[in-house]
């Protein structure tokens, strides 16, 4: 699906498209959004930019020099975006090709960031003049979006940590559960800033002749490093959260097998009176003794009783 914007007094605007009428309007588009774009609408792009346009296979690569690039079709940035998807994270690579007149975005999903920054145009919100600027607004949404994900993270982590040191008779495997997705999710996160940072410099350098632009940038680059800070001490969160919870679950796994122990002591001493009378001797004096099998019984509870109560004077139990 193609989705096409243009800039009108200082504003970005969607341009309304008919059926049959894309054509028409693309060439007056300054911001030409295509989201998972079918055969046709590819071939149609191509041929506007006269260049073939990059595959998911192309865009997904890490290595820097196929993520920011400059070709005869424009500045290529190859850039991570989040989308969540059952309460989980997902990275998802977008193509932007910035040109002097236009900026074309191409993806394979619907983009939270992408669809925010519609409606903010849709109300007269988003003040752009040039492609760049238009490319730098993206960026910064980008990063917004980016804060707001960690302060939910924040807030998941204050939840799990009281369930973990305050709560009694917590769940501590639901905890650990909890705790690999926001580990997990705090991973997408910083591998999304660090690719950000990535980006920001690429585009320093090739925008240097547009001051407003490269200032909007380092302002960027300035939130970025302090975001990067705060997923570390996520981490370092995550981590302490982790380390407790294991701890509380081996010792609960370590008083259950002291409970274990502890009867196995306390029921040795009746189990060996037990073995000694089951015997099968001639000449066993007790065996005639008409108080024989009571007295057994008894020394049988004794014997018991007597560990359990060293045990308690000792503060074992």
């Amino acid at each position: 699906m193609l989705r096409l914007l243009k800039f009108e007094q200082g504003l970005i605007r969607e341009i309304p498209v008919e059926a049959g009428q894309l054509e028409s309007h693309i060439d007056i588009a300054n911001w030409i959004d295509a989201d998972s774009p079918d055969e046709n609408e590819r071939a149609l792009l191509q041929v506007l930019l006269h260049t073939d346009l990059p595959e998911s296979d192309d865009v997904m690569e890490i290595e820097t020099s196929a993520r920011c690039f400059v070709d005869q079709a424009g500045i290529h940035v190859h850039s991570l975006f989040l989308t969540q998807t059952e309460g989980r994270l997902q990275t998802v690579s977008v193509a932007c090709i910035l040109q002097s007149n236009r900026l074309i975005t191409i993806r394979e999903t619907e983009l939270a960031d992408f669809r925010l920054l519609r409606m903010r145009a849709r109300r007269g919100q988003v003040e752009c003049r040039t492609p760049s600027e238009l490319l730098v607004t993206l960026l910064e949404q980008k990063v917004e979006n980016h804060a707001d994900s960690i302060e939910d993270i924040h807030h998941q982590l204050e939840q799990i940590s009281y369930l973990v040191l305050e709560q009694e008779d917590p769940d501590l495997e639901d905890a650990v559960s909890k705790l690999a997705r926001v580990e997990d999710n705090n991973g997408k996160i910083r591998l999304c800033l660090m690719d950000t940072q990535r980006d920001i410099s690429f585009l320093l350098r090739h925008l240097r002749n547009q001051t407003e632009e490269c200032e909007t940038l380092r302002e960027i680059m300035r939130d970025v490093e302090t975001l990067m800070s705060h997923t570390a001490f996520l981490f370092d969160k995550i981590n302490f959260l982790m380390d407790s919870t294991q701890g509380f679950i081996h010792l609960e796994q370590s008083q259950i097998i002291k409970i274990f122990s502890i009867a196995a002591v306390v029921f040795l001493p009746p189990t060996l009176v037990a073995s000694i009378y089951g015997m099968n001797f001639d000449f066993m004096p007790e065996l005639k003794w008409l108080f024989g099998y009571p007295g057994a019984i008894v020394l049988m509870i004794c014997s018991g009783i007597a560990p359990y109560w060293y045990f308690k004077g000792k503060g074992w139990l």
